[in-house]
Formats: C-alpha cells, structure tokens, sequence
C-alpha cells in the first residue's frame, strides 16, 4: 500500500486523535477550496493511548458515527499517523533511476535505513526535489513505520465502511494545510521561520516550518485533558459531564479564575519551553510567528497570552477563512472547530497532488 501517491477525488481527511475523530471533505473549482461536509465525532478517554489504537471497535463506531454526521458519500479517505511512530529519512538517489528501479534499490539498502527488519514495517517514499550540491541526484523522502501502527488505522477505516488510500505523517499533513494560512501571517512572507503549536488532549506537538518544510519536530505530554480532570476533581463531575462542561459553558464563577487561569499559565509555558529547546538545538535562533492548533487553541484568549509572554506575534489557525461552504455546513461550528482540523485538512488536501 502506498503511503504517498494514490489519488482520488474527494478524499476524506481523517484525523483519529485522541480525544475525537475528525473527518473533513474538500472539493475544488476554479482554484477555490470548497468545505463538502465536515464531522467530529467524541472518543472515550481510553480508545488512543500514546498515539496507539487501543479500541478498533470504539474508534470504528465514531467514524460511522462521523460519516452519518457529515452526510459525506466519500468512501476513500487519507488517514494520520503520529509523527512519532514514523522514521523519516531525505536519502539522495540517481536522477536517472525510474521508480521501480528506485524500489528496488531501495529494498536492498533499506537496512542501512531502517533499524527494523523489512517484514515489520510499511515503507514508502517519494522524490522531493533535485539534490542541491549535485543535479544528476535526486532527493528522496523514506518513511517507515512499524506494520501495526499502519495496519490498526487500515483495519479500523474498514470496519467504518471506509478504504484508506493514503497513509500520511502528521507532520507532513500539517504542512500540508500551512499552505492556507500564509494570508494570515503578519507579514504575509513564505520565507518565515513559523512555529504551529498543536495543542490537543494528552498531547503538544510543535512543528517548525522553514519557508513552509517543516524542519523540526517535538511532542510533549501536555493537553486539555489536564483541564478536563482539573474540572472533574473540583467540581465532582463525570469525565464526560467535565468534558461537555469545558466546552459549552455552566461552571461556577470561580471556574475562570481558580481552573482556567493557572491551566492557561501551564500552557504558555509548555509552548515557551518547547520553542526554548528548538532555539537551543538549532543554528536559526528566531522564530517568527506562532500558530495555535489543536483543540486548546480555541481557548478564548490564549493567542494573546502567548504573544505577551514570548514576544512574538500569535494567532490561532483557520486554513477555512478563504474556503467556499456547503449549504450543509453551519459556519459558526466549523469556526469554532476550525484550529482543531488542521491536521484532517492536511489531509483532505491530498484530494488535489
């Protein structure tokens, strides 16, 4: 199976995390995105745990319930995979080389590659550009991940009624849907040093993106779900009941004060202290802007509380500000989702290779 190059019209993006699965359908006329449907479905807290599927069962009744949700008839989509479970490698190959005979070469060096035995992963590659320092090579992208990781996220879109064309790299899809953000920069430049912090349930992961390539990678165990269970502890909730209550409103007034406000501080300072360690371990010691991904990022006012305490500008992501929707989609709730969907939008693009 192909991880990089099968195509299909309307390919559904769908982002397995581990609070929600998410699944997004783009179409395109005259060069304008369109929103087809869009669904986020709520996952029980043990269904993905450290990015792995615990649950086939549970995770494939939420993309039904998703698929029903968002009245898509796509039936090929394009699924993630977390950052952290994929070995990533730019190797340089003769530009003469045809695709097959890439494949072969590279199945028979793959060990120099790959600290794993061929038969325990899924492998795959694409040609990325023509090598700088030489013009008869060719730079080639190898990822490789263990077959369970790729297999589990196969088997479950198939249980859901699904076919998964694309298996795709979080960081990769998130490059992908970067693309629909430059409008939003302050300075409106391709050339800037961005760093998108996607903030979700158990989970941080910062990307950096250089130019639009993302050239650094970092995860840390940080997420809502802390305010979640902050919620649940003070107020004597039900994970869930927590959960809703987080979202749509109704707790006490000290709510804002003793729960939001320190959950707000820790979460500034996961973001400062991850950029601290890509500026510590990097020849490029400025970062130009921050964007906020991920569920966290609807926080009213982190944005600016981020902006305040690192110095540079922040705002929180929508890759839908300049998208065409369709007359099933609420605009309000797409808003309001919108930072969340940047990896499914990632994906969904893979629609238009």
């Amino acid at each position: 199976m192909k991880w990089f190059n099968r195509k299909h019209d309307h390919l559904l993006g769908i982002d397995i995390s581990t609070a929600a699965v998410k699944i997004l359908e783009l179409s395109k006329t005259a060069g304008r995105y369109k929103v087809e449907s869009y669904a986020v479905a709520p996952l029980a807290q043990d269904a993905v745990i450290d990015n792995n599927i615990s649950n086939v069962e549970m995770i494939a009744e939420a993309i039904r319930v998703a698929l029903k949700q968002s009245g898509t008839r796509a039936r090929h989509a394009c699924v993630v995979i977390a950052g952290s479970s994929v070995m990533t490698k730019v190797i340089t190959m003769s530009a003469k080389l045809s695709e097959d005979e890439m494949e072969e070469q590279i199945m028979v060096e793959a060990d120099q590659y790959i600290p794993y035995s061929l038969d325990e992963v899924r492998l795959d590659f694409e040609v990325q550009q023509v090598n700088e320092e030489n013009s008869e090579m060719v730079d080639v992208l190898l990822a490789a991940s263990r077959k369970e990781n790729v297999d589990e996220r196969v088997e479950v879109l198939e249980m859901a009624g699904l076919t998964a064309s694309i298996v795709d790299v979080g960081a990769f899809a998130m490059e992908n849907s970067f693309v629909l953000l430059k409008d939003q920069l302050p300075d409106g430049d391709d050339e800037q040093t961005v760093a998108i912090a996607d903030i979700g349930a158990t989970m941080t992961t910062l990307n950096i993106l250089q130019e639009g390539r993302v050239i650094y990678t970092r995860e840390q165990g940080f997420g809502g779900k802390q305010l979640t269970e902050e919620i649940q502890r003070r107020y004597g909730l039900s994970y869930e009941e927590a959960g809703l209550a987080k979202r749509h409103g109704g707790l006490p007034d000290n709510y804002n004060s003793d729960v939001l406000g320190p959950f707000k501080r820790a979460l500034v300072q996961q973001v400062a202290r991850s950029l601290q360690f890509f500026i510590s371990s990097s020849t490029n010691r400025s970062i130009d802007c921050v964007v906020l991904a991920g569920g966290c990022a609807s926080i009213p006012e982190i944005d600016k509380l981020i902006e305040e305490e690192l110095g540079i500008p922040a705002f929180v992501a929508n890759p839908f500000v300049n998208m065409a929707l369709s007359n099933k989609i609420k605009p309000q709730s797409l808003s309001n989702d919108a930072a969340a969907m940047m990896i499914a939008c990632g994906l969904a693009l893979r629609s238009f290779d």
